[in-house]
């Protein structure tokens, strides 16, 4: 027992002056520094807000999609029969304020511009205004394209979708919402389409549109697809007027529910009929497959080009259509972001 009392002794003392030392024994170890140095992580400013209602918030506001979700109630002023609608000549961009102002100073890394590697089955000789000048491509697809390896897609050159989603006031895409998340899974940017149904009403178009898209803030702004369909059941051709007051009535309400101005995709014929001189303030998507937009929309500007309807790719199989943003990649970035 005595024998015991030495080495009790010099631990005892080990331990008292551990307690006034300002390293522990792995300091001992030559040339190693100490765990508490490698394993820290630099912290910024400790915010003041209460975390626990943060995760309050959080919890009561979870991103949802929307595929069954209540269809809103039109609003009072609007007509389901879309008479009397007025058109207002300039409307400010509606804007989305977060909860948090100070996120708007964090930087989001850019992705990744992938260069086209897209063929077409009847290539088109676009001479000096050749799409391929353009830096950022993209696809528009529906359940047409079938089932998509959306990975391989985007390295082809697909930087961005836009994905059908609904049309009229009752159909919905059966492959919308395979494809919505898959192409975000994948890192393209993407957003959805509605191909609008003139023998329907504006309001419960844009109700159904609203039910099955998801307001995501990452999407891009929804697109309405106006145009003649020989194929539509609805054979019924309005008159200019009328059309661009129905136009008017669904993406009011679209630019309400998103906070996004809509785009709108149109085709030679429906735009020289239609829209020639209209909705100055809004984004054009324009089909032209035989000529550059300059030809063929002389005078408006544009957002997206549809070049090709026969595009072939690694990822889809069958013929895809294809797009090309009006700009630099800089110039895709900065819009992403504004939008």
């Amino acid at each position: 027992m005595r024998l015991l009392a030495v080495p009790a002794i010099l631990f005892a003392a080990l331990v008292l002056a551990g307690c006034t030392s300002s390293s522990g024994p792995e300091s001992l170890v030559s040339g190693l520094p100490s765990k508490e140095t490698t394993s820290s992580v630099a912290q910024g400013p400790v915010p003041t807000a209460d975390v626990g209602a943060i995760i309050a918030q959080a919890e009561n506001h979870p991103e949802q999609l929307a595929w069954a979700g209540q269809v809103p109630q039109p609003q009072a002023f609007e007509s389901m029969t879309d008479e009397g609608m007025a058109v207002p000549a300039e409307r400010p961009v509606a804007l989305v304020v977060p909860d948090d102002p100070a996120g708007n100073t964090v930087r989001t890394r850019r992705a990744q511009i992938y260069s086209r590697q897209f063929r077409d089955a009847h290539p088109i000789n676009f001479g000096k205004a050749s799409p391929r000048k353009l830096a950022v491509h993209g696809v528009d697809i529906s359940r047409w394209q079938g089932d998509i390896d959306w990975e391989k897609l985007r390295t082809q050159g697909a930087n961005f979708a836009y994905i059908k989603a609904t049309d009229g006031g009752d159909h919905l895409d059966p492959m919308f919402r395979k494809n919505w998340k898959r192409a975000k899974d994948a890192g393209l940017k993407r957003g959805a389409y509605h191909f609008f149904y003139w023998c329907r009403t504006a309001g419960e178009q844009a109700d159904w549109f609203i039910r099955n898209v998801p307001r995501d803030p990452d999407a891009l702004p929804p697109v309405i697809d106006v145009e003649y369909n020989g194929e539509s059941s609805c054979k019924y051709r309005l008159s200019r007027a009328k059309a661009v007051e129905k136009m008017q009535v669904f993406m009011d309400k679209l630019e309400r529910h998103y906070g996004k101005r809509p785009v709108i995709y149109t085709a030679p014929d429906f735009y020289r009929d239609n829209l020639t001189g209209e909705f100055k303030n809004h984004p054009f998507w324009l089909r032209s497959v035989a000529a550059h937009p300059s030809q063929v929309y002389p005078g408006r500007k544009w957002l997206f080009w549809q070049y090709s309807g026969s595009g072939l790719s690694h990822g889809v199989e069958g013929r895809i259509d294809l797009n090309v943003f009006h700009g630099s990649e800089d110039d895709w970035h900065d819009w992403v972001a504004r939008n």
